[in-house]
């Protein structure tokens, strides 16, 4: 029997996929569930698998748009599972026997190879560097070529070397290579929401520090009772900024809502989406009412979300929504920038390293741990004094958890 296999459907807006790669080759046999392909969407990136065992044959190519419910393979059900042949080793033994033989030809091109030195050795053609002058011009990465020789027979002497200047043209020597390569459907709708949210939105950044010394403090006193009582998972910073956003979120509530044509769309819950970085990419999860989580509940949502990202298992409904976002640059070494936001959304905060500076404390000056943080927002529906305000209750948060994020009790509040 010939089984059609149909392109699923990834979401309820995805009207096509393209295929990013096929992992069989026609004419394989194919297990059932096997993963044979990867398509891509605008929103992700998923594994399609075999529907039935059988011999597959492909009728589309890799990098082919296909419409969703468009059929993609044909699987021959009655298609017989090939057996290893044993035999095939030693029948790739022959030609090892016959290569003695082979060799005669080549002894020859060696005898002769000597007489065409000497001819090489006595005549210099013009342009030719002497072996000082090429020495010289390798250093200088200079092509002999574009050099005039004023030696005999045009022959590039010392001199002409060391006088020699580098063309200040196209560079010489290196390699010059390029490669195209197609998008994939993700990347490309990627790069097409960022230059809209760039051309769209009236975005600005405003800026602050945080001094991270007494999240360091809770971290440094509570992270191994943390992972041992909550079975190695991690006390990170993002459950700390998440609850920070939380909280600044309900003081400065325009900062949670969105356009939507002429209206503004306001939200009484804090879905953060989470920027983490994935095989395909960067991917943007969303933790889903985090305003109602605790930091064991925050720091294992973003770690579920991290590996299903990591493992390509990410979907469609993990990104879909989110009312705020959070990046985190300072993985990567990032000291400041200023994060784009994520449409249709208002406002992103982003994070960076954590370098340790001077600062003024009660007039002294003292070394702190300290981090710059950024927050990007449509001034269409988000003022200057909220945006300011929105950031300043951030920072206070996180200069001042036990107090403003912890209800005044650390371990209550880390479920110790």
């Amino acid at each position: 029997m010939i089984l059609e296999m149909k392109v699923p459907s990834p979401g309820e807006s995805i009207k096509e996929v393209e295929i990013a790669t096929w992992l069989v080759k026609d004419g394989d046999y194919v297990e059932k569930d096997q993963a044979i392909a990867e398509v891509d969407s605008d929103k992700a990136t998923l594994e399609l698998p075999a529907e039935m065992s059988g011999i597959i044959t492909l009728k589309a190519e890799e990098g082919d748009a296909v419409a969703v419910g468009a059929v993609v393979c044909l699987i021959d059900t009655d298609g017989v599972k090939p057996a290893g042949d044993a035999p095939a080793a030693p029948a790739a033994e022959a030609p090892k026997a016959e290569a003695p033989k082979a060799e005669a030809p080549k002894a020859e091109v060696k005898a002769e190879a000597p007489k065409a030195a000497p001819a090489a050795a006595t005549s210099y053609a013009a342009g030719t560097p002497s072996p000082a002058a090429r020495k010289i011009l390798d250093e200088k990465n200079i092509a002999p070529t574009t050099v005039s020789g004023t030696g005999k027979g045009g022959r590039i002497t010392k001199d002409d070397a060391v006088n020699a200047v580098p063309s200040m043209g196209t560079p010489t020597g290196g390699n010059r290579g390029s490669e195209r390569t197609k998008l994939s459907m993700l990347r490309r709708k990627v790069a097409e929401r960022l230059v809209a949210a760039k051309n769209e939105t009236a975005m600005l950044t405003t800026f602050n520090e945080v001094n991270m010394t007494p999240i360091n403090l809770i971290r440094n006193e509570y992270k191994d009772a943390f992972k041992a009582k909550h079975g190695g998972l991690g006390l990170g910073y993002m459950s700390f900024f998440t609850k920070a956003v939380t909280r600044a979120l309900e003081l400065f509530p325009d900062v949670n809502s969105m356009m939507d044509g002429d209206y503004k769309v306001a939200y009484d819950f804090a879905d953060i989406s989470i920027a983490v970085s994935g095989p395909k990419g960067l991917m943007v999860p969303v933790v889903r009412n985090a305003e109602n989580l605790t930091f064991r509940g925050i720091e294992a949502e973003i770690k579920r979300l991290a590996i299903r990202a990591r493992d390509g298992q990410i979907t469609v409904d993990d990104m879909t929504g989110g009312t705020f976002t959070i990046t985190n640059g300072g993985v990567f070494g990032s000291m400041l920038s200023t994060p784009i936001i994520n449409p249709p959304q208002s406002g992103i905060l982003g994070m960076h390293n954590i370098i340790e500076r001077p600062i003024a404390v009660n007039g002294k000056v003292e070394i702190h741990p300290m981090m710059y943080v950024a927050l990007s927002y449509d001034h269409r529906i988000i003022d200057g004094r909220e945006s300011v305000g929105f950031l300043v209750a951030v920072k206070e948060a996180l200069e001042n958890p036990v107090e403003l994020l912890m209800n005044g009790d650390a371990k209550r509040a880390l479920e110790l």
